[in-house]
């Protein structure tokens, strides 16, 4: 045997032996020439093109989720958030919103939440977690870089990111459903002296002149900012379809003792799947109109003094105009319309007709290296909830990693 077979031969066996962590580590050396690069070069960079095998859009709950199952099977990526800090998503929320599920359900795999288990976490809470779940996991987090568009040359992935190039043959998108707030287009018809303000950036009263106040959209979003405003002393008027309700009230220690874990663990997260008759029937109808009421309910939005009407229909002489005729006489509208994934951005034909990911379990067909995490219900009613989205990042890892493993081992055959 000469010197070039006992090479091949030893480069057969070591494949042979390549475990699944040795793999990726081995293919993270290769450019996507197959050249050897040094080891410590993990990001290459030549003719400023950055280069990386798995990249993940998003450092919220999706994207630290999907880097932790990454990182676990020794993938190497990094995640890219536009964000100054980890967790800013939920900073810039409203003061007064606390997570409408307890802590118990708001913890990500590798890390519990911290707190009373059956409490409900403030806004700021979730942020400092998720930025201390980073650290403690060590997760390759760029923070201040805005993926502007994501496209596909060949058989790699390109972004632009703050005028950079980044090629990855893998990447997933790990953003919720609320990246571009929504507006109805009669919005414009409103008179300038009516102000306007949609949810994505409503903070506190203070920021709506004083008088009477229309929410439109009665979600959860919708009667919470409801409860906010009428506790500032607003007369408050709340427009929108009903959305259903849970059937007990989340706030009874007893309930979110024993009745919640039901609803989560097993109605949101097992029942109401993909998989199932039910889940494929209310799928569409949860994604068009969100989840039901979960802490505030109708009854509570009736005691607090919140005057329920009817769907808006239009405007009227500059004011709000009503379905059965109304017209309301505010001095401000909050638009609780709702998001959509902001899809513009994403130049690859990857969207059905309603807008949504094609995509079974993240997984997007077609694509070889392109995938989904956080949307409403890509797999359940629980893939947008905090304490759901585990199940499909530890999905999609496990499809980059035999993906990448198989060619890995393929390059030593």
């Amino acid at each position: 045997m000469n010197g070039t077979q006992k090479h091949t031969s030893a480069r057969l066996d070591r494949a042979q032996l390549l475990e699944e962590g040795t793999a990726f580590a081995e293919l993270s050396r290769l450019d996507f020439e197959g050249r050897t690069r040094p080891t410590q070069d993990v990001e290459r960079h030549e003719q400023d093109v950055e280069r990386h095998e798995v990249v993940v859009i998003g450092g919220g709950q999706a994207g630290l989720s999907v880097g932790y199952h990454l990182a676990r099977r020794g993938v190497p990526f990094v995640i890219l958030d536009g964000s100054a800090r980890i967790g800013d998503a939920w900073r810039g929320r409203w003061d007064s919103l606390r997570l409408f599920t307890p802590r118990r359900f708001d913890a990500l795999d590798g890390m519990a939440f911290p707190g009373a288990p059956h409490e409900f976490p403030t806004k700021d809470e979730m942020a400092d977690y998720l930025e201390a779940y980073a650290e403690h996991h060590r997760l390759p987090v760029r923070t201040g870089t805005r993926v502007e568009s994501l496209g596909r040359d060949g058989d790699r992935y390109v972004l632009e990111a703050g005028g950079r190039r980044i090629e990855s043959r893998h990447v997933v998108v790990a953003m919720s459903s609320y990246q571009r707030a929504v507006s109805p287009p009669f919005a414009a018809e409103l008179d300038a002296n009516v102000a306007q303000i949609h949810s994505a950036d409503y903070r506190r009263p203070s920021q709506l002149p004083p008088g009477d106040v229309l929410i439109v959209g009665a979600g959860n979003s919708g009667a919470e900012i409801a409860i906010d405003l009428v506790r500032s002393g607003r007369r408050v008027w709340l427009s929108g379809r009903d959305v259903g309700q849970v059937p007990f009230p989340v706030r009874n220690p007893l309930v979110r003792r024993f009745f919640l874990p039901v609803l989560f663990r097993l109605v949101f997260h097992r029942l109401l799947t993909v998989d199932t008759p039910l889940g494929r029937k209310v799928r569409p109808k949860m994604i068009r109109g969100g989840m039901p009421l979960i802490r505030t309910r109708s009854q509570d939005l009736t005691a607090a003094g919140v005057t329920r009407v009817s769907r808006v229909a239009g405007t009227r002489g500059g004011r709000p105009l009503l379905e059965d005729g109304t017209v309301l006489d505010v001095t401000g509208v909050v638009w609780c319309t709702g998001y959509d994934l902001g899809r513009s951005w994403i130049r690859l034909p990857v969207f059905d007709e309603h807008g949504e990911p094609k995509q079974a379990r993240g997984v997007v067909p077609g694509e070889a290296g392109l995938y989904f995490v956080g949307p409403h219900f890509l797999h359940s009613a629980s893939s947008t909830m905090i304490h759901g989205i585990g199940r499909d990042a530890t999905r999609v890892a496990e499809v980059i990693a035999q993906r990448m493993s198989a060619k890995a081992v393929a390059r030593y055959s």
